[in-house]
């Protein structure tokens, strides 16, 4: 593997642990705020981002490692 498809994986992962961290955090200050039926309905966001967070990461790492990087230049 070369070092710049190395470095590739790098920001997919980073961005994704940091989006989730975010999540966590501000849903579960959110949800400790709030009382009753509107805390289990509010756990549901987060928990529905993290699974599409997680599904881009992944998409993003098949990208890079079928060399499928620039899509763009095709146009």
């Amino acid at each position: 593997m070369k070092n710049g498809k190395k470095n590739g994986y790098v920001a997919p992962i980073v961005v994704t642990i940091l989006m989730l961290l975010y999540f966590v955090v501000y849903f579960g200050l959110l949800i400790n705020l709030l009382d009753g039926v509107w805390k289990y309905a509010l756990a549901i966001i987060p928990l529905a981002f993290a699974g599409v967070l997680i599904h881009v990461c992944i998409e993003r790492i098949k990208e890079i490692r079928s060399n499928k990087e620039d899509d763009l230049s095709k146009y």
